[in-house]
């Protein structure tokens, strides 16, 4: 884990201060971060502002170009061999980032608030590189998810350009808390498995919406003053950075300005189901309807995807069983079931995250709610101490993921070759050992 991820039980977010160094197992991992600040005024730029139509934002940003959640990022095309970021002072100063170019490995750096940062140079392995990726892409993806950055300007050298990449055609959306944003892994949100889920199908937008200790009821969760039945409408999440930026008044989300998700993935309840919070169950069911019901009405085509949850592990003699295997796994199903019998696609119902509104197209609407059942994926030894996902554990559940969302809805897996876990590399190839 990256040692400014927050501490918790079960999402407890207590963040500490923005660092550098990684954790395995209490062990300091070494790592060689560059120094990426530079002196602007030493270099000849043609320069982007941020609202630059070439510059594709991925994730949630708000309108003052702030990132926000989990695994929020830049992309776009260029030429030359040069690629300059400069970030505002809203940037949580020392948030690390990744970066690449084409889908070659992620190089990570520490970002200072109000600095100029050169992230590609002719010395950045792959910048001479040409094909089969044309033209040179550049993508950078914010690692922790209470932390942000404010994109100011991106630089080329001088008599290069930037190039608007067109977004891929099909889009992902993953609804969830820590076990999404990828609280405890090593690079926390480009370790997760929502994020591996999306990058690992390739050729997908994919956005993660998650935020630890956040639950689906809209209620005080180890922290977190709303849930997810609130949150998911605005662009902020629940961290103290959002409150300290918006108070009481966060900027809403404007679905009419962006795409439609084609499928939603929801993985939220733990929190809940946590006797700390107090949630009932008919509360939980109530925050999770409506959070499908606003996802219905916000994106009527979406296919949904609501996965069971689950609790970890204990030794029981000789093997190792699952912590309470109650887990809400009737009340979810039969959640699903509801929405998928013709009593609700007669009458469908629409969330507005105010109001719940009867749907009145006159033909009955079709089945889009779906459940994945994450029983057998993951082993005792894929959860670590903290009840979330191993490094392993989160490729799991995404490998299993891309599958049924392959079988499920006929997508193509497109993803041959680009990196997508860093680090993950492991081999042995000495016989005589």
């Amino acid at each position: 884990m990256v040692s400014f991820s927050s501490l918790a039980v079960f999402g407890l977010a207590v963040v500490s201060r923005v660092s550098a160094t990684i954790l395995q197992n209490g062990q300091v991992r070494e790592t060689n971060f560059p120094d990426t600040r530079i002196d602007p005024a030493a270099h000849s730029f043609r320069t982007y502002p941020a609202d630059a139509a070439e510059i594709s934002y991925k994730g949630r940003w708000d309108s003052n170009y702030v990132s926000w959640w989990s695994a929020p990022g830049i992309k776009f095309g260029y030429t030359g061999q040069t690629v300059a970021v400069s970030f505002g002072n809203l940037t949580d100063n020392g948030v690390l980032v990744g970066y690449r170019i084409g889908g070659l490995d992620w190089i990570f750096t520490n970002i200072t608030a109000g600095a100029t940062h050169l992230l590609v140079s002719p010395e950045t392995p792959g910048s001479s590189e040409t094909g089969p990726v044309n033209p040179w892409t550049f993508e950078m993806r914010v690692t922790n998810w209470a932390y942000g950055v404010q994109i100011e300007a991106v630089h080329v050298a001088a008599g290069e350009k930037l190039i608007k990449l067109p977004d891929f055609g099909r889009r992902i959306e993953v609804i969830g808390d820590s076990l999404a944003s990828g609280m405890y892994t090593t690079y926390e949100g480009l370790s997760s498995w929502a994020y591996g889920l999306g990058a690992g199908l390739g050729n997908t937008e994919y956005s993660v919406t998650a935020y630890p200790g956040i639950c689906a009821a809209d209620q005080n969760c180890w922290g977190n003053p709303h849930g997810q039945v609130h949150q998911w409408f605005y662009t902020s999440d629940t961290s103290g950075r959002a409150a300290a930026m918006y108070g009481d008044n966060p900027e809403p989300w404007d679905f009419k300005k962006h795409p439609a998700a084609d499928i939603v993935v929801i993985n939220i309840g733990t929190n809940d189901q946590n006797q700390a919070n107090n949630v009932s169950t008919d509360a939980y069911i109530d925050a999770l309807t409506k959070i499908i019901q606003g996802v219905h009405g916000k994106w009527p085509k979406a296919q949904v995807v609501v996965m069971s949850l689950w609790l970890g592990f204990y030794q029981s003699g000789n093997t190792y069983l699952p912590n309470s295997p109650d887990g809400w796994v009737k009340e979810i199903y039969n959640m699903v079931k509801w929405f998928n019998s013709d009593a609700y696609l007669r009458n469908p119902t629409i969330y507005d995250g105010v109001t719940r509104k009867t749907s009145r197209t006159g033909k009955k609407a079709k089945p889009f709610v779906h459940y994945f059942n994450t029983s057998g994926i993951m082993q005792h030894n894929d959860i670590g101490p903290q009840w979330h996902p191993t490094d392993v554990g989160a490729i799991k559940v995404a490998s299993h993921l891309q599958q049924f969302i392959r079988m499920t809805f006929d997508w193509d897996l497109y993803a041959t070759g680009p990196e997508v876990f860093h680090e993950t590399l492991y081999w042995n190839d000495q016989s005589g050992y």
